[in-house]
């Protein structure tokens, strides 16, 4: 079938209107919490389709609406003053319409040809912004600056095609309002039903996490001058270069993903000390395991500069990275809790254990299967999620049901991260290190002829090796199964969501996702 297809819209009112209170008593007997991927909404109209008999072209139509319900609740509690009302030109009388188009959009002349106007008078009564323009594209920069913290707006299903995944994957809490008609001019809504969403309010008050406020607090933690206060006071080379390494670039995932599940569950605006240096440690205990795995993996440059041992030799490097190990550990004995020590204890035994069993392939190379390359990556990738996501968990108080839950989530998240770094070694024309990664198992595993696993095995360069016209077709083929698996172990991961009764502690792990996979 055609994908155009399913992008029809119910035409008569009474048949959007009974199909909406479907929808209402479909979603209330089941318990869904927003925010839901495009493979979730797709499976419950479908299943809707399915049991109600339903026209398959409506498919679009009805996974817009299912979405739209989920929200609403999550939307009604946000003030009026943090939404946005988002209309399209095309409501416009095209004929008659003299309003002026700028860079933000039509400047209405209020002629009293559409009810565009009403709907923006409606929206200012209450204290709500609106603007008259284009795509959800133009808001989610609003979103992202917190500008406002919700979008309620009207498309056309084709222009919500290519909107609507945008804002699943920013888990943006917003009402997407099909058109009736399509096109691009003269277009009609269900005003009263547009006016209905404007208004709606809930009693209690959404606490929606400030990211960008976060990640600035992350900053200030670790510059030179916060760092010499919660280090220990030492004016020795070692203590320097540990400092400065600590200070210096990283995106600190670890920090931001402990910080932000802990005010995710409590709620709270500030952070308490023993999470602040929970949140410390867990970026020592990282990048002391860097400065470990650049000597092991003799690797001369990260984040754009030289590696510790590369900059001042090995013998100082080995004792910088067990400085920060000591560093970590003094810091959360400050945090009062020894379930923290435990969690943090297990996820460094797994990490050397997983590096172990790569240095040791790395001295006697032979056929990678893809089993032995998930191992690794369980011990070595997926703690570095896990750890931080846990001890976030038990700052709040520790439920036992949502770590088992986090857990599930981080194994498949740190699977699929590690799956697509493997792919992005063969992305551009940078050697490429012999490892025991998903594309070398990949190509080991569909092609068993000696001849060509011990040439691969045998190279200086896989990269090099494997774009040779007679291998280009054999990479080809491997980067396809491995991309196939990532994008598994990617909805295996959001899936694993769907536990979670918690809004912001979901909306903040589908934004992670989206993220840190890069997509």
């Amino acid at each position: 079938m055609d994908r155009k297809q399913i992008y029809n819209v119910p035409q008569a009112y009474k048949e959007r209107s009974d199909l909406r209170n479907l929808i209402n008593e479909f979603v209330s007997h089941r318990s869904l919490v927003p925010p839901l991927s495009m493979e979730d909404l797709s499976d419950l109209s479908d299943r809707l389709i399915r049991t109600h008999a339903l026209e398959y072209g409506l498919k679009g139509w009805l996974m817009v609406e299912i979405n739209n319900c989920v929200w609403r609740e999550t939307v009604a509690s946000i003030p009026y003053d943090r939404r946005i009302l988002l209309l399209p030109k095309c409501l416009s009388n095209s004929t008659k319409c003299k309003a002026d188009v700028d860079d933000l959009g039509l400047l209405c002349r209020r002629c009293g040809y559409c009810s565009i106007p009403d709907l923006q008078d409606k929206a200012d009564r209450i204290g709500m912004m609106s603007i008259v323009a284009e795509g959800f594209t133009s808001v989610i920069e609003l979103i992202e600056n917190r500008i406002v913290d919700t979008v309620i707006g009207v498309g056309c299903l084709d222009s919500l095609e290519k909107a609507f995944p945008l804002l699943i994957r920013h888990a943006v809490p917003g009402i997407a309002i099909p058109l009736n008609v399509a096109g691009c001019k003269d277009t009609d809504v269900d005003y009263g039903y547009v006016e209905q969403l404007i208004g709606m309010r809930s009693d209690h008050e959404a606490n929606l996490l400030d990211y960008d406020r976060l990640k600035s607090t992350l900053k200030e933690w670790f510059t030179a001058e916060n760092l010499s206060l919660i280090l220990s006071r030492s004016d020795d080379h070692t203590s320097f270069v540990a400092r400065e390494w600590l200070g210096g670039d990283g995106k600190r995932w670890r920090p931001y993903l402990l910080a932000a599940v802990y005010l995710a569950l409590t709620g709270e605006e500030e952070i308490p000390e023993k999470v602040r240096l929970a949140a410390l440690s867990v970026e020592c205990f990282h990048k002391a395991s860097l400065v470990h795995d650049d000597i092991q993996d003799n690797g001369a440059m990260r984040y754009g500069r030289q590696t510790v041992h590369a900059a001042h030799g090995i013998p100082v490097a080995i004792n910088v990275g067990d400085m920060l190990l000591g560093e970590g550990y003094r810091l959360l004995t400050g945090c009062g809790n020894m379930e923290l020590m435990k969690v943090t204890a297990e996820a460094h035994v797994s990490l050397c254990k997983g590096q172990g069993m790569e240095l040791e392939w790395s001295a006697d190379p032979r056929v990678p299967t893809m089993e032995f390359v998930l191992e690794i990556f369980c011990n070595k990738t997926v703690p570095a999620f896990d750890v931080s996501l846990i001890m976030g968990v038990i700052c709040a108080g520790n439920d036992a049901e949502l770590s088992a839950v986090l857990r599930k989530y981080a194994c498949a998240l740190g699977i699929a991260y590690q799956l697509r770094d493997d792919m992005e070694d063969f992305d551009t024309d940078e050697p490429v290190a012999l490892r025991p990664s998903a594309v070398l198992a990949a190509l080991c595993d569909r092609h068993t002829e000696k001849s060509f696993t011990e040439a691969l095995l045998k190279c200086k360069d896989p990269n090099v090796f494997l774009n040779l016209p007679e291998n280009k077709e054999r990479l080809r083929q491997a980067l396809d199964r491995v991309g196939k698996m990532a994008e598994l172990y990617r909805r295996e991961a959001l899936d694993s969501l769907h536990e979670i009764r918690n809004v912001e502690l979901k909306r903040l792990l589908f934004r992670v996702t989206q993220k840190i996979l890069k997509i």
